[in-house]
């Protein structure tokens, strides 16, 4: 089912873009996007990418002569919910339903005098129908009232052709998920309730007849479901024929089902303390590591967010999210990169104490370094640049 509403058809809710799963065996778990967040390598995933992108300082800029030259921001990229939510907030929220969902709704509540959103206020996906006619988007349903395109924010992301929403990675990492989710049950049942499988109770001492065998089995059974003790004489004896070998499949399911969910997601495993045994990837440090994670996996969400975020603003401004903000390095490494940039004259000294949060250098302070070193001293050469994998620098 879609979300699709045409005409003669009741209308399908936003939740309705995940399909129903065909039925299953007993103690096969059910997946929708509030039940996958039972999961916690699927929770890792959301959280990660939400903390990072909610995180990252959101910038105005436009360009002039070539130069990229920064404006002061509107309120709409201050405080985009008002006095209800401030910008971390809304980002974190709105890019939470995106990776969930593939979607995330806003209603337009305010505008500024160039007809832009001043305000938006996002709600649940799961409230929202998105109506087609004649192929063509013609309405949103939220709580039960119908609002016309231009009245509502809507961003998606993983999108295909003739589609008017964005496909939702919990609908196509169902499977996975619901193993997971299985799995999980089954060790409650087991461990919690103490329903050991494929188990052997045998009477060592004699043959038992059919309405013996049932009596202990009830009483057995009785036992053991209640954690209870289950008395019995020397003629008994018990034997788990199959649980050392389940607890094993347990785990090695467990564990990889942890690392589908980490790919449908584009989170690497390691980032949420899921990673496979056996990887051989290392990195010199964390901001290289962070770099890698910010082309390969963050970088498009990055762009497409910023793409929808431009459009809150008159051209030819535009928006940039920071992301100098997930690429920090240690001190160390800080001081060699600023170090090489002022001797080679990509960067003034009085530039990099501002990137440093310190003021420029006082006449003072100039004569001191003139007594401390001469005046017109060459710089010493700074320590070479260690490189990333694949022969690039951080």
């Amino acid at each position: 089912m879609s979300l699709f509403h045409r005409r003669g058809a009741p209308p399908p809710r936003a939740e309705q873009l995940i399909p129903q799963r065909p039925l299953q065996r007993a103690g096969t778990a059910v997946v929708t996007p509030d039940t996958a967040l039972r999961n916690s390598a699927v929770w890792a995933c959301l959280r990660l990418r939400a903390n990072l992108v909610s995180t990252m300082p959101v910038d105005l800029y436009r360009r002039v002569d070539g130069i990229q030259v920064e404006v002061p921001k509107p309120p709409v990229l201050i405080a985009p919910g008002g006095g209800k939510a401030d910008m971390p907030e809304w980002l974190y929220n709105s890019q939470f339903d995106l990776d969930r969902s593939g979607n995330t709704f806003g209603i337009i509540t305010a505008v500024d005098g160039l007809g832009f959103p001043a305000r938006i206020e996002l709600v649940p996906v799961s409230e929202v129908t998105i109506k087609i006619k004649d192929g063509k988007l013609h309405k949103y349903r939220i709580y039960g009232h119908d609002y016309d395109p231009w009245e509502i924010w809507h961003e998606k992301q993983y999108t295909v052709s003739g589609l008017h929403v964005g496909l939702s990675p919990v609908a196509y990492a169902a499977w996975s998920i619901g193993e997971y989710l299985s799995i999980q049950q089954f060790a409650l049942d087991w461990f919690g309730n103490g329903a050991v499988p494929s188990a052997h109770l045998k009477n060592t001492a004699k043959t038992i007849d059919p309405d013996a065998a049932e009596e202990a089995k009830r009483r057995f059974k009785a036992a053991t479901t209640n954690q209870d003790l289950f008395v019995t004489g020397q003629d008994w004896e018990y034997k788990m024929i199959q649980a050392e070998a389940a607890g094993a499949d347990w785990i090695e399911a467990k564990r990889y089902g942890v690392g589908d969910i980490a790919r449908f997601f584009d989170c690497p495993g390691d980032l949420i303390d899921a990673a496979v045994s056996g990887s051989s990837i290392t990195y010199a440090n964390l901001t290289q590591r962070n770099l890698q994670f910010l082309i390969m996996h963050l970088g498009p969400a990055v762009v497409r967010r910023e793409n929808a975020l431009s459009t809150l603003t008159s051209r030819p401004r535009f928006v940039k999210l920071n992301t100098d903000a997930l690429l920090r390095m240690d001190p160390q490494t800080r001081a060699t990169v600023l170090g090489a940039q002022i001797t080679t004259r990509q960067l003034a000294p009085s530039e990099a104490r501002e990137l440093e949060d310190r003021p420029p250098f006082t006449e003072s302070q100039l004569a001191e370094f003139d007594r401390l070193f001469g005046k017109g001293t060459t710089p010493a050469p700074q320590p070479a640049i260690p490189a990333a994998p694949g022969g690039t620098t951080p």
